[in-house]
């Protein structure tokens, strides 16, 4: 079995397998919140992905350094806060931190950096020196800087535009968002540095240039080369990034060192509610507290998030959510009668990384790990879960399981958990209807007088009516199939 990711790269448009450049640690970078509200659960289909791939990335033996940024500068954040009279700061901060408790409910890993785009403002104007001098930025009238990209030809080959392309999609943007045009010499250039005005209040930075802020593109170019030098293996973010935000961080960055900025570029399609894109005039923008505060767990929100395949758009429905309480109450359940045969406590995320040939351990999960693999199949993934799981509620139901065979499955099962960060519920107590529970008496009595052709025509019997059997010694297990 192979154990390396594949990944749809889309510079390439083809499956890129992916390994360390160094041969050392896969580097990777992903673009973070801006922290001026509550993120919505359609950034987090893009988190969560993110996090099965490093997940995924680390089980098949490769560690990983891991940065995701904050944005805590940018004219929303500075609106936002001068609007609720707190300092940029305090704003963001008390945003910061809300953002990582909904990461942490919903079983997010911690990146292994995440820096502010404040703090690296030296940085920043560092990196735009270097543009000046190597002629890809210049400084205009009003003391901003911006990057000409005329300077650099390859503009455009990751959102595979040319340059009239640029120019008609620029300006549409800028008809939308006017506050990114200063006074640059062509419309498609872009702000690196924008020049204090009066409606920014005392949120400015001394430069070179004057008083003013980093643009929200240099922002990304800087913190990304910082941690993970001047070509990193991987970038990722949302497909919204890619035009114009990707482009002009390869722009940036390439026009500085003249390297490769980043090996692969790993995109995640946008999530729908109810087939529809989510804005606020339709009340389907939802956040990790507006989910929960509708009876549902974290748990089953990142079920469905990731349920989907990351290259194709999801669409969100609270039914959706329902199938995911469950799928989820269903691996609970098998994975309690395997601990029960064999008396195993559930394996911890990081002992499973560490154990060798992880991929000879998986049993009958090891095609979901192949999917996995595959592009990051988590829909193929969990198919083959389910067909695995199928197959052992039937060996309960028969009895065919013993230790070895259920610490097999278990460990298998415990790894594709792990690979997907899912964090299971006890399994449901579920009231056994009264005829049920007389089958389940009928079939005691029968297995006790060694009847085994009417035990199994009730246990039949039983099964028809939605529910399945697990014999101990003297007694019997109902749970729902």
């Amino acid at each position: 079995m192979n154990n390396t990711l594949r990944i749809f790269d889309t510079q390439s448009s083809q499956l890129k397998e992916l390994k360390p450049s160094d041969n050392k640690k896969y580097r990777f970078y992903c673009c973070g919140p801006t922290v001026y509200g509550p993120a919505h659960i359609g950034n987090f289909r893009t988190f969560l992905i993110q996090d099965v791939f490093r997940r995924v990335m680390e089980l098949s033996g490769i560690e990983t350094i891991h940065v995701r940024n904050i944005t805590d500068v940018d004219d929303k954040t500075i609106r936002q806060s001068q609007q609720e009279g707190k300092t940029l700061r305090e704003f963001t901060d008390y945003w910061r931190d809300y953002f990582h408790i909904d990461c942490k409910l919903l079983n997010i890993l911690p990146p292994h950096y995440e820096p502010s785009a404040v703090a690296l403002i030296p940085d920043q104007i560092r990196l735009i020196e270097r543009l000046i001098e190597t002629g890809h930025a210049y400084i205009s009238p009003d003391n901003s800087v911006y990057y000409n990209i005329s300077s650099f030809p390859e503009y455009g080959k990751l959102s595979n535009l040319d340059q009239d392309e640029i120019s008609t999609t620029k300006e549409s943007q800028l008809e939308a968002n006017i506050s990114d045009e200063y006074s640059k010499e062509s419309l498609a250039d872009f702000a690196l540095w924008k020049s204090k005005k009066p409606e920014d209040g005392p949120n400015s930075w001394d430069s070179p240039w004057g008083e003013g802020r980093p643009g929200w593109h240099i922002e990304c170019s800087t913190m990304s080369m910082k941690y993970l030098g001047e070509t990193i293996d991987l970038h990722s973010g949302g497909v919204d990034l890619i035009f114009p935000h990707h482009e002009n961080e390869i722009a940036q960055s390439e026009g500085a060192t003249g390297k490769t900025f980043s090996e692969t570029w790993f995109h995640i399609n946008h999530l729908l509610v109810d087939g529809h894109k989510m804005s606020k005039s339709l009340g389907n923008l939802y956040t990790v507290k507006d989910i929960m505060n509708k009876g549902y767990t974290p748990a089953e929100l990142r079920y469905v998030l990731i349920s989907g395949h990351y290259r194709k758009q999801l669409n969100f429905t609270f039914d959706s959510l329902v199938a995911s309480r469950q799928a989820l109450n269903r691996i609970s359940r098998v994975r309690k009668e395997l601990q029960d045969i064999c008396s195993a406590k559930d394996s911890s995320y990081e002992e499973l990384v560490k154990r060798d040939n992880i991929k000879e351990n998986l049993g009958r999960f090891g095609h979901a790990w192949e999917a996995l693999l595959d592009n990051l199949n988590t829909a193929k993934a969990l198919g083959f879960v389910f067909t695995s799981i199928h197959q052992i509620e039937n060996d309960l139901l028969e009895s065919r399981i013993g230790i070895d065979k259920a610490k097999e499955d278990l460990t298998g099962l415990l790894i594709f958990i792990n690979a997907i960060g899912l964090e299971l519920p006890e399994p449901l107590e579920v009231e056994v209807p009264d005829d049920v529970k007389v089958l389940a008496d009928d079939r005691l009595s029968a297995r006790k007088q060694k009847d085994w052709s009417k035990a199994d025509e009730l246990r039949q019997s039983i099964f028809k009516k939605g529910w399945i059997v697990n014999d101990s010694k003297d007694s019997y297990d109902l749970f729902p199939r």
